[in-house]
């Protein structure tokens, strides 16, 4: 993971630099590395602790823009504004926050239009495939998916988006066009050179493809392979120790195996699965109730729904989030 004290200063020493009168290079180069940091820093951090350290940052920026630069540098900090946006927009959508989230969306999309930046841009089409995914929008996410690849073209966002494809369209039950976009978005990654931070959020590596695959499989039936790349998610997500490296794909992983459990009949572990999967300390609240209200579901279809248990998995998944936790 990228350190801001590899870009040769501290934090206190940057915020002292954003302060002065001019700007120079050294210190754009420490803010990107601030902004590796936050967006590495996504899949454990508490979500309170990371919307507020990423605002602060958008507000140095804010003030930043006032001050004397080139029209090089001017850009820069347009940029990494846009980039903190896109994060703190996920991480305003993770904690149910859904108006402010799609309000900063769209600030991130602005900006990065106004740059032509095209990699940017397609975050923003893909946070809003994310976000019509889970209000259970397929047409919406395909439409913005296809908007992102466009735009996008074979930068690793598009492998993102050709996940969001394939999840809308086995929800939709349309498995010739799971295999269309599975097969898109993994040419895309075969074609991209190896991540140099794969700990970013907005970067794709094959591992992030291992928890795109599972959700897709789960939901055309393929429980085998769904089963194979939960195992995977969570052999890479857990650490010797038990450390959850990330734990949001961790409890989706469990959901899955809850499903394949729920549909073999062992209703003891499925209900253990899922159980699992809402202790996780780092949530994404919307996520999560999408994948855990398809778990209850199972439970219903396997004559389950008035066990205690399930009844109290389905009570804590629609409680009220907690925003300094989730």
């Amino acid at each position: 993971m990228l350190l801001l004290e590899s870009a040769g200063m501290d934090t206190a020493e940057l915020v002292m630099r954003l302060q002065a009168s001019s700007v120079d290079d050294a210190t754009l180069r420490a803010i990107d590395v601030t902004i590796d940091r936050l967006n590495s820093e996504y899949r454990f951090k508490p979500s309170g602790e990371l919307r507020e350290e990423a605002q602060q940052w958008l507000g140095r920026l804010s003030s930043l823009l006032d001050r004397r630069m080139n029209y090089s540098q001017h850009g820069k900090v347009l940029e990494a504004a846009a980039r903190l946006a896109l994060l703190v927009g996920c991480v305003e959508y993770d904690t149910g926050d859904e108006v402010a989230a799609e309000t900063t969306r769209r600030f991130a999309l602005d900006l990065a239009t106004e740059l032509d930046h095209r990699e940017l841009m397609a975050w923003a089409h893909e946070m809003a495939a994310w976000f019509a995914l889970t209000a259970g929008d397929y047409n919406r996410v395909i439409t913005a998916s296809d908007r992102g690849i466009e735009i996008a073209g074979t930068r690793s966002v598009s492998v993102q988006l050709a996940a969001q494809t394939a999840k809308a369209w086995a929800r939709l039950a349309n498995v010739q066009q799971v295999e269309v976009a599975l097969d898109q978005g993994r040419k895309i990654l075969e074609s991209l050179p190896p991540a140099v931070n794969p700990d970013d959020h907005f970067v794709i590596d094959p591992t992030k493809w291992h928890f795109y695959a599972m959700d897709v499989y789960r939901n055309i039936g393929r429980d085998a392979l769904a089963q194979v790349y939960a195992e995977e998610v969570l052999r890479l997500g857990v650490t010797d120790s038990g450390i959850e490296r990330t734990p949001m794909r961790n409890a989706e992983a469990r959901i899955t195996l809850a499903v394949i459990a729920e549909r073999a009949g062992d209703h003891t572990e499925a209900v253990s699965q899922g159980q699992a999967a809402l202790r996780s300390a780092r949530k994404s609240i919307p996520s999560l109730r999408m994948v855990g209200r398809e778990l209850s579901r199972e439970f219903e279809r396997a004559g389950h729904a008035d066990d205690p248990d399930v009844i109290d998995f389905a009570k804590t998944l629609s409680a009220e989030p907690s925003r300094d936790v989730a």
